[in-house]
């Protein structure tokens, strides 16, 4: 818990309070920082491919010790990752993502932007990610953010002329960023409707482990490079700037970015690609004027301020705040809208800060339906001794006004309670490039104005209009929901419109192994009192369904209810979807809201279409139990539980070979090796089942990190970075006559059809003879890699391991995925000759 109340001590921009939901309360060396940005008039933008990409070292250093604004742009939201936390992938896990993204924004001191890209899982070239992103799509909105932003200064984090060297989302990366730089300040080039912009300079934030050592590094020219010492030290918090961008890299927990912070020393580098490199080899604001001498009426402006920072109180911020206010008149003056609405929001921010003023809108309930009402508390405070008064309040989206005109004496706190009423149109809550399905490449987004957001900003708020002796201020809060947890304290989230019904099934995929019928229970949620309506489900063509509808009634908001209906599958092979629908009145509701609440990221909800594919396989299984050691994040015991196993999942520090040999088969998860601690020394324990007879199935491990146990297989083996990333890629059999390939189900090149985002990662690229490689991928005309599956024998049992990514493609209800699976575990217990080819 300390870890975040300092993460959340250390915020100096106020862009990024927008995410956060409890108001800020900052002490007299953070107002006196925002000062010090206030007064700075130049930008900095941050470019790269994914969540994780960014060097937040830069971010801190630019944002709080040269107080530009700073920015990181990031092409994708990382939809196409692992996740370390949960069983969250692609989109649900993109927005982990993004909201660990403005965590650590929110902590190292800049903003977010993105594009419409969608991660799409790894690419091995440039040409490939271009293509499946629509690459002119994806360049106009880099130009978007470009010409909203007007960076001084871009810095890749990757290099443009990595071809084939490095993951192809990052050389894309680098390259739009280079054209984008042109087509900004290109006046022809149309984006969005925005005015041309242009920036004065890129580079590429250079390391020396792109040229493969420190030494390498050492004997390199760097008269085109500008260096900056980052572990410079904070002493108004007590920090290094390299602690801080340990504390903002700890954020990407989905991802295992934890980092412990350091001090001293710490170098990066820049390298100049476009534009005129700065004399000096340091000011890489060269050229560029930073103060309010670069717009039109700002030398008043930089007087005041000037004098705010030079006098500033620290025992009393309050003493600026007149200054402040004259300001704030000036800028509200200016004609150039760009630093007129930038340098508005911060002062306003200051002005809050000075006062000590605290204001808030806390709804009665965490969500509400369209057409309701619902009841606000207002709190208002102004804990300063300068005269001001709260005249009115309004209400957004409904434009409506209350007044007020209440003297907000020095600690006195204005309380008051109004109404809210939500239109019977008003917008559900849900990430904004999730509401209309996309292409594999690109999200689709129907409003212009919400490209490049990060998250969708609150329509509900409301509008506190304060009178300071003449001067009135527009300080505007979103709504929020707030309570009091017994161990956690004041707990704040987001407040949601939600759907009046949500619709759910349990399992996204299931499996019918047999013709038999299944009973699938659906729930129905409503979120208003007093409701009935009919839920009916809609089934493939040739499938039956009973009954055909079903009437129901909840009484209170909130309220939950479960109903069966009974599915029966066609005889044969086929595969489709099941749909619900809750019908109310004239009203239809089909969509299911999955709840996404880590601590170190506001509680949201996620709505998606309630459906699930449901798969007719002829299935053979030999063997019933599996015992299965949770990896990181993955859903394979679900699934397998779908087509009849009964598995149990083993809690590492139980392991012992007596425990495992009551199992038919044992699963490990993937990256277990790299997350189960317990695996160090329980190793001998899973080997010695083997040994008497037992199957074990070692799902993916990255060779990337910390591996707990530097041999996982009882033969030589050694992971790589070996990858197909064509879902499509050709499968050849290199052993047809294996027992994994022939019992007790016929594995063909079609159960190989249908593959979602990739054949598999992390391929061993070395084995000892005992292993027989069973398959062989081939893409893009590369040479065949012969390690997704490998098979040994162990003793009297069999030792497996396996690069296919078996947790993508069981959740996806492939079913070539599912046969290849259970031919696996029932390795050695069918009734043939095994003959085993090396």
């Amino acid at each position: 818990m300390v870890k975040y109340l300092i993460s959340f001590s250390i915020v100096f921009f106020f862009g990024s309070s927008v995410f956060s939901q409890a108001p800020q309360k900052l002490n007299s060396a953070e107002i006196f920082e925002s000062i010090e940005q206030l007064n700075f008039l130049g930008s900095v933008l941050y470019l790269a491919a994914h969540p994780d990409d960014e060097n937040t070292r830069l971010i801190s250093y630019f944002a709080n010790n040269v107080h530009a604004r700073t920015a990181y742009l990031s092409i994708t939201r990382g939809d196409g990752g692992q996740n370390l936390i949960g069983p969250e992938i692609r989109e649900l896990l993109g927005v982990i993502r993004t909201n660990e993204l403005l965590k650590a924004r929110e902590t190292d001191g800049g903003e977010q932007f993105f594009t419409r890209a969608n991660d799409f899982g790894y690419s091995k070239h440039p040409d490939e990610t271009l293509d499946i992103w629509d690459k002119k799509e994806v360049l106009k909105d880099v130009v978007k953010v470009i010409r909203t932003f007007q960076p001084d200064v871009i810095i890749n984090r990757f290099n443009a002329n990595s071809a084939g060297e490095t993951h192809g989302h990052h050389t894309s990366s680098a390259m739009l960023s280079l054209e984008a730089f042109d087509l900004a300040a290109d006046d022809s080039y149309e984006s969005y409707n925005l005015p041309p912009w242009t920036t004065q300079r890129v580079f590429f934030n250079t390391h020396w482990w792109f040229y493969g050592s420190r030494e390498k590094f050492e004997e390199v020219d760097k008269t085109g490079m500008l260096s900056f010492d980052t572990g410079v030290y904070y002493p108004s918090i007590g920090l290094s700037n390299s602690e801080i961008s340990s504390l903002s890299r700890s954020m990407h927990k989905s991802q295992g970015f934890g980092s412990t912070g350091t001090r001293g020393s710490d170098m990066e580098y820049v390298e100049l690609l476009k534009g005129k490199m700065p004399s000096d080899g340091k000011n890489i604001f060269e050229g560029v004027d930073t103060s309010w001498s670069r717009v039109d009426g700002g030398e008043p402006i930089k007087t005041i301020l000037e004098k705010v920072q030079k006098e500033f109180d620290f025992n009393k911020p309050s003493s600026s705040i007149l200054d402040l206010l004259a300001a704030y008149s000036l800028i509200k003056d200016l004609k150039d809208t760009h630093w007129k609405e930038l340098k508005t929001k911060q002062i306003e921010q200051v002005i809050v800060a000075c006062s000590g003023l605290y204001l808030e809108a806390v709804a009665e309930h965490p969500y509400a339906t369209e057409g309701q009402n619902i009841s606000l508390k207002l709190e208002a405070i102004n804990r300063s001794d300068q005269k001001m008064t709260l005249k009115s309040v309004e209400i957004l989206p409904q434009k409506k006004a209350i007044d007020l005109n209440k003297d907000m004496a020095n600690n006195k706190s204005v309380r008051d309670q109004i109404q809210m009423s939500i239109a019977v149109d008003a917008e559900l809550t849900a990430p904004y490039w999730l509401e209309e399905k996309g292409s594999m490449g690109m999200y689709k987004v129907q409003d212009p104005d919400l490209v490049g957001n990060p998250v969708t900003q609150s329509a509900h708020k409301v509008v506190f209009n304060i009178d300071f002796e003449g001067t009135t201020i527009e300080f505007s809060r979103d709504v929020v929901y707030k309570y009091n947890d017994p161990v956690k304290g004041e707990v704040y989230q987001p407040f949601e419109i939600v759907p009046g019904a949500i619709v759910d099934i349990a399992s996204k995929v299931i499996i019918f192994s047999e013709d038999q019928a299944k009973e699938i229970p659906i729930s129905v949620q409503v979120f208003q009192d007093s409701v009935a309506g009919k839920l009916n489900l809609q089934v493939p063509q040739g499938w039956k369904v009973t009954p055909e509808e079903i009437d129901f009634k909840l009484n209170t908001a909130g309220d939950e209810a479960k109903f069966v209906f009974t599915v029966s599958p066609t005889k044969d092979q086929s595969e489709g979807y099941i749909k619900p629908k809750v019908v109310i009145g004239d009203q239809y509701f089909d969509k299911s809201m999955i709840e996404i609440n880590y601590d170190h990221i506001p509680k949201q909800s996620v709505l998606l279409p309630a459906e699930s594919k449901v798969v007719r396989l002829n299935l053979v299984k030999k063997g019933q139990s599996i015992g299965y050691i949770k990896g990181a994040g993955d859903e394979v015991p679900k699934y397998l539980k779908q087509i009849g196993y009964d598995v149990t999942e083993i809690a590492p520090k139980n392991i012992s070979t007596g425990l495992l040999q009551q199992y038919d088969a044992v699963i490990l998860g993937i990256r277990a090796y790299n997350t189960v601690p317990e695996l160090k020394v329980k190793q001998t324990s899973i080997l010695d089942y083997v040994k008497k007879g037992g199957n074990v199935i070692v799902q993916y491990n990255t060779s990337r990190g910390v591996l707990v146990k530097d041999n996982l297989a009882p033969y030589m083996l050694e992971l790589s970075r070996d990858r197909i990333t064509d879902e499509n890629a050709k499968v050849s059999f290199l052993n047809k006559e294996h027992e994994i390939m022939n019992y007790p189900n016929k594995i063909t090149e079609k159960d190989f059809d249908g593959w979602v985002q990739e054949r598999g990662l992390y391929f061993p690229n070395k084995w000892a003879k005992e292993f027989s490689p069973i398959l062989s991928f081939q893409e893009n005309g590369d040479a065949p890699m012969e390690g997704s599956l490998l098979v040994a024998k162990y003793g009297e049992g069999y030792y497996m391991y396996t690069g296919l990514s078996f947790f993508r493609e069981l959740p996806a209800g492939v079913p070539g995925a599912y046969k290849l699976l259970t031919n696996m575990i029932s390795i050695g217990k069918n009734d043939f000759e095994i003959k085993l080819k090396r």
